[in-house]
């Protein structure tokens, strides 16, 4: 039992441009677990676009003054009376999804990710911005080896996130993949598109860093976001917040091509041509959180293929600091924040 009855976390003030500050550090009050929760000491968190949407008011408010992070290494140090599995002294992950109802027409035909009732962590509920945090223990992950704390918080959304896009672009062994925009969660996924698809992966992003990273882990070519790729593509994603690229990636695949858009918020898109953006049964899909079983089977995958992860470190108490950049573009990789309190 922790004898402690508060801790230091940052909170969503009042959602609005990160310029405005919208986070506030300070004290909350020790998260309690109940019968089914772990409580876990955060260890890392990842710094992901989500949160910077929740944290800028772009996606609605569902929780007053939330602490953000959903990206979330953590050692358990309380167990609920009705947990089976797990220790004190375990090393877990915390990601997104955190509840779902089990009994809607969704959940029971396996997509939960589809769950009206759905919750998530750092935005329904306190997240990894803080020392401490609760999960449920039905949504907790076990995590692979061969990874360090902040290497693994990116797994636990970026990952898991590119993963189901990957999957619903219908990528196929030996195709052609784009890829939209090049951060946190599109590194990894080119890495499992070339390590599992033995794909030949096309990166369509402004930035120089992120372009040369790109080049690095194996991609086939490297351009601006608004260019077109050096042949006709049978998937793309894409993965920065920007309506305006769907008509440009419609245009870039080849006949019978999906284009999946990654994240939870998007621009608006402009209006498309049928015959150059839609004909030839080109299709565009969105993705919507995951599923548990997506998570544990893209962690399986990253115990098999180490993935390299590049990260951009923080401490805690600059986890304003890490959104800004986040916001400006000025993070190559993934953003994690370490404890220093």
């Amino acid at each position: 039992m922790n004898e402690r009855s508060s801790m230091r976390a940052w909170s969503v003030r009042q959602p609005g441009p990160i310029p405005g500050g919208p986070l506030i550090l300070g004290d909350k009050a020790l998260p309690q677990p109940g019968d089914n929760d772990l409580l876990v000491r955060v260890l890392a968190c990842g710094v992901c676009r989500t949160d910077l949407h929740v944290a800028e008011g772009d996606l609605p408010q569902h929780r007053a003054g939330v602490t953000p992070g959903h990206e979330i290494v953590g050692e358990i140090t309380e167990v609920g009376p009705q947990v089976d599995g797990f220790e004190v002294g375990d090393r877990v992950g915390v990601a997104w999804l955190r509840y779902t109802c089990g009994s809607c027409r969704y959940c029971l035909r396996g997509a939960e990710n589809l769950c009206p009732d759905s919750q998530y962590t750092g935005w329904d509920a306190d997240g990894g911005y803080a020392e401490y945090a609760v999960i449920d223990a039905a949504y907790a992950y076990r995590l692979p080896a061969g990874y360090t704390d902040d290497t693994l918080t990116p797994l636990l959304c970026a990952g898991i996130i590119g993963f189901r896009a990957l999957n619903r672009s219908g990528l196929e062994p030996g195709g052609r993949l784009g890829i939209y925009g090049f951060g946190g969660s599109a590194h990894l996924t080119a890495q499992v598109a070339i390590a599992e698809y033995d794909a030949r992966v096309h990166v369509l992003t402004r930035a120089a860093g992120a372009q040369r990273l790109a080049l690095d882990l194996g991609a086939a070519s490297v351009a601006g976001a608004y260019e077109q790729p050096p042949e006709k593509l049978d998937a793309a994603i894409i993965f920065a917040p920007v309506g305006d690229l769907v008509p440009v990636a419609m245009r870039a695949l080849d006949r019978g091509g999906i284009l999946a858009v990654a994240g939870i918020h998007l621009s608006d898109v402009p209006a498309m041509n049928y015959q150059n953006e839609l004909f030839y049964e080109r299709e565009l899909r969105s993705v919507t959180s995951n599923t548990r079983q997506d998570g544990i089977y893209f962690l399986e995958l990253a115990g098999r293929h180490h993935l390299e992860v590049s990260t951009v470190l923080y401490s805690m108490t600059r986890a304003d600091q890490a959104l800004t950049d986040l916001a400006g573009g000025r993070v190559t990789g993934a953003a994690v924040l370490l404890p220093d309190w």
